[in-house]
Formats: structure tokens, C-alpha cells, sequence
């Protein structure tokens, strides 16, 4: 059997009114909503906002004796992680695959 999928749909819910359909959703005004992020007590950001007075401040750890990057992506991975030694340097088992 074909269907119109550009035809108007047919529910049995089309004989509620708008009147009856208001009366099952909540008002908006009467739900307290809280806005205000708790991680971000500035508020939200919009994209492309400036931010060349924020400063950051991170730790950066030299490299640990478990640690190797791979030359292929570039990650800091774990030596169990190591699949083979190339002339350049070691290759993940990720990047080997």
C-alpha cells in the first residue's frame, strides 16, 4: 500500500479543542525554573564572546617514566599502550591498527 507521506495526518486526538490541549500543559508562569548554573555563577557565555582578560592557570606535568608520545597522533599514552619503535619514535596500538 502507497503513502502519502505529504498528506495531512488523521489522529483521534484531532477532536480535543486547543482549550482542552491548554489545560493539560502547565503554565509556564506558574514553574519556577532556576537559571543560574551552579558551576558558572557569571552566568553563560556566548560563543565568540571575548576572553583575552581571562586567565588560566594549569599544571603541566613533565613527562612520567610510564609515559611515551606517540609520533603518529601525537597523544601522551601509557608504555603498555606502545605497539612498535619506528625510526621517528613509537607508534600507539590505536595508530597501528
Amino acid at each position: 500500500m502507497a503513502t502519502d507521506y505529504d498528506a495531512p495526518r488523521k489522529n483521534e486526538d484531532e477532536s480535543e479543542s486547543i482549550e482542552a490541549f491548554k489545560e493539560r500543559v502547565p503554565d509556564s508562569s506558574s514553574a519556577s525554573i532556576d537559571v543560574e548554573d551552579a558551576d558558572n555563577p557569571a552566568g553563560f557565555e556566548l560563543p565568540g564572546a571575548d576572553l583575552s582578560e581571562l586567565e588560566l592557570d594549569v599544571v603541566v606535568l613533565p613527562p612520567q617514566e610510564d609515559e611515551f608520545t606517540c609520533v603518529n597522533c601525537f597523544l601522551v599514552k601509557h608504555r603498555s599502550q606502545i605497539d612498535h619503535d619506528t625510526a621517528s619514535g613509537p607508534i600507539c596500538v590505536e595508530c597501528a591498527a
